[in-house]
């Protein structure tokens, strides 16, 4: 490696996390792209209930449930998954989100659980049917989340002698300059470039069937896709959990396996797609 590190010029990453200030208030690029993805996700939801002739009110309701359900489940699955000993010795800090730490498979049990709430209160939208037009934008929103997570420099790689590596100077947990100035997987770039073509995939399956969509065909596609990747890209990735260090598999490819099973279980349990709506019975829009 360090033949290659004398002739190739890595790219230095180390951009302000903050966009830009306005008194206390600091932007950063993360909530940036954070924001992004929901608003991107509303978008979609607003024109798959218009083309499905449900009540487009309804988002409104919608877009907050996965809201809270996304933010909540995140941030207790990266306390609980990946430094349970740390948060549970002060509780206090389960709420400190400001200083970071969401977690993607908590975000996907709190969104799945957010949308069976929801349900529950509007019976023609049942959960599967729920969860398959959610898997669109929540693809799209991991795509955005991810490309903040870069510019947070958070979510490292492994150190590489790729010609694309990145040294990220400022980059979180790195303790030494020695791993600071090492070259890097970007491996967050990766993993969102996965998601932007899971969103593709989704996206045409959706446009092919519409209204007629097999009910746990999306949402099947959806884990089996995304968690195949996470596991692929957790070799290449710096492990978070200390309690993991030693294990044959990290923690995020050990969450990711029962979930790549479920996308393979509704992709094979399927249910027919729901009775079509016409006009005389169909909510405003």
């Amino acid at each position: 490696m360090s033949n290659v590190n004398s002739v190739i010029t890595y790219l230095q990453w180390d951009i302000n996390r903050v966009l830009f200030e306005l008194g206390p208030i600091k932007i950063r690029y993360y909530g940036l792209f954070f924001t992004a993805g929901f608003i991107c996700g509303y978008l979609l939801l607003r024109w798959m209930f218009r083309t499905e002739k449900k009540n487009v009110d309804d988002v409104e309701s919608l877009l907050i449930y996965m809201v809270i359900g996304t933010i909540i489940g995140a941030r207790l699955g990266h306390c609980l998954f990946y430094h349970p000993a740390y948060f549970f010795e002060d509780p206090i800090r389960f709420l400190q989100i400001w200083k970071g730490g969401l977690a993607s498979h908590g975000a996907a049990i709190g969104i799945t659980l957010s949308a069976w709430l929801y349900s529950r209160k509007h019976t023609d939208q049942p959960l599967l049917w729920l969860l398959d037009r959610l898997a669109i934008p929540v693809a799209l929103a991991g795509f955005f989340i991810r490309i903040g997570n870069f510019f947070n420099s958070e979510i490292l790689g492994r150190t590489t002698d790729v010609p694309w590596a990145i040294v990220f100077k400022d980059g979180l947990g790195l303790k030494t300059l020695e791993a600071r100035m090492a070259p890097r997987h970007p491996v967050m770039l990766y993993e969102s470039f996965c998601y932007g073509c899971i969103f593709l995939v989704l996206i045409l399956v959706y446009r092919k069937y519409r209204a007629e969509t097999p009910r746990g065909l999306l949402i099947g596609l959806f884990f089996m896709m995304v968690f195949s990747a996470r596991f692929v890209l957790e070799f290449y990735k710096l492990r978070q959990a200390e309690f993991a260090q030693t294990l044959p598999l990290s923690v995020g490819q050990m969450l990711s396996i029962p979930l790549v099973i479920v996308g393979i279980l509704l992709l094979i349990y399927r249910k027919p797609a729901l009775p079509a709506v016409t006009d005389s019975t169909a909510k405003k829009t």
